[in-house]
């Protein structure tokens, strides 16, 4: 998995490409690990072309963390990663454009 990351005026985007499963979850939790001054996260999910349950649960790690301190939202989540959110119940937790 390829993450972008952009970090302008407390605005964070981290682009995900490829797969986001066991092997690179612990990448994308590195990333999201520390947050401070971070107000806005955002994922882009253009590229991202399968979630496992580890990767959910860093998302969900995110979320808690974004809940405290500002906002998170996913953006350009396609149809089968979309599946996924909407079977486990995620899709009623996140914020997703």
């Amino acid at each position: 998995m390829k993450i972008k990351k952009e970090l302008e005026n407390n605005v964070l985007v981290l682009a995900l490409e490829g797969r986001l499963d066991t092997v690179t979850a612990p990448e994308l939790e590195r990333e999201v690990s520390d947050l401070r001054g971070v107000t806005d996260l955002v994922f882009d999910m253009k590229n991202l072309e399968y979630i496992s349950s580890a990767g959910l649960r860093v998302i969900l790690k995110a979320q808690k963390t974004m809940n405290t301190q500002g906002s998170m939202k996913l953006k350009n989540v396609g149809e089968s990663i979309m599946e996924v959110f909407e079977i486990t119940g995620f899709s009623d937790i996140l914020t997703i454009e």
